[in-house]
């Protein structure tokens, strides 16, 4: 009977001890679970963070592209800028020759001056250079430098009455504004 008592009382002991032990484990468990449970929460912030930051580096590449082919395309149509620059003012000199009256004996020297105007001409334009039309057109300060302005029946006041030198434009930038007088 002690026997039994004994183990009787090492059976109770031992359910108390699982017992003990199991409440122990999910006191434990519940702990790691929280922890986990932390732990998950921050990987979805990160995780949710460089989402974001992805989507802002694909924006910046992506618009990085449409700038940089901008940029290529503009290069390609402007390409010839300097030398437009540089070959308006040998137009404004043939033009100048060409306004004087030679004499009669020179009349094939004036001719071919005047063929080699129109081929210079031709090929500015086929570059896409084109003259401002200034004379009765109004003042535009992107289009027109007024150097005077002068009192006139003749126009109303704001209006280009005389051109002192040509403008131009290679496509749609002005390579050269006109220089002009003005109706006040």
């Amino acid at each position: 009977m002690k026997q039994e008592q004994d183990a009787n009382l090492q059976e109770q002991e031992a359910t108390a001890f699982e017992q003990e032990q199991t409440e122990t484990a999910a006191e434990v468990g519940g702990e790691e679970s929280n922890d986990l449970q932390a732990v998950l929460e921050q990987a979805k912030a990160e995780a949710e963070e460089n989402y974001q930051r992805m989507l802002r580096v694909q924006a910046d590449y992506d618009n990085f592209r449409r700038r940089t082919l901008k940029e290529k395309e503009d290069l390609a149509k402007y390409a010839s800028s300097k030398l437009v620059t540089d070959l308006v003012p040998i137009l404004d000199n043939f033009e100048r020759a060409l306004s004087t009256n030679p004499s009669s004996d020179n009349d094939s020297f004036s001719k071919g001056i005047d063929m080699i105007f129109r081929q210079f001409q031709q090929v500015l334009e086929q570059e896409g250079v084109t003259a401002i039309k200034a004379v009765g057109e109004p003042f535009n300060p992107e289009f027109h430098q007024a150097i005077m302005q002068v009192e006139t029946d003749e126009y109303e006041e704001g209006i280009v009455v005389e051109e002192l030198q040509k403008g131009y434009m290679l496509k749609d930038r002005v390579v050269r504004p006109a220089m002009v007088k003005v109706s006040s």
